[in-house]
């Protein structure tokens, strides 16, 4: 299976579970740059689910459009549980969505650091008002960064509403 046919079958998925539980979605993302909304997007009948998404590469942004608080940010980075947590909230309340996914990483190939290497991603799932938190080291190169992260991003996703 080709990287789009995972990513398209897992979107279609959550998309499904989306509309069985009347839920609508929203993404906050950085380092993926809108990679999970492109999926969510890409299946037929999606505006039923997704109303809109937000890209905040820069803390500017994150602070302006998800209200991620700049004492967050200097106190732990744009790479940080904290910081996914906050603008998993933030873009949920912007949105007015069930469910939240935000992401921010270092998908390289530099800018990485002995506390937060290359490949590092954290992620914020805002689903009803519970934020739940994750981080993971994903390999290789930036694009697969990216896709690992993409791809974590659905499944977990999916995970959460299945489990709810």
């Amino acid at each position: 299976m080709t990287e789009a046919s995972v990513s398209f079958d897992l979107a279609s998925e959550l998309g499904q579970l989306l509309l069985r539980k009347n839920y609508s979605i929203t993404t906050a993302e950085s380092c993926t740059g809108g990679g999970v909304a492109y999926w969510l997007t890409a299946v037929a009948g999606s505006s039923a689910y997704v109303d809109r998404s937000f890209v905040t590469y820069s803390n500017k942004a994150k602070q302006q459009l998800l209200a991620v608080r700049s004492a967050t940010l200097l106190q732990y980075g744009a790479v940080s549980v904290e910081t996914v947590a906050e603008m998993a909230s933030g873009a949920a309340k912007a949105a007015g969505a069930e469910l939240a996914i935000a992401i921010s990483g270092i998908a390289g190939p530099g800018g990485g650091s002995a506390s937060k290497p290359v490949g590092l991603v954290c992620f914020g799932f805002y689903l009803q008002g519970t934020i739940t938190t994750q981080q993971h080291v994903f390999k290789g190169d930036r694009q697969q960064v990216r896709q690992q992260a993409i791809e974590h991003a659905l499944r977990q996703s999916i995970l959460l509403l299945t489990a709810n």
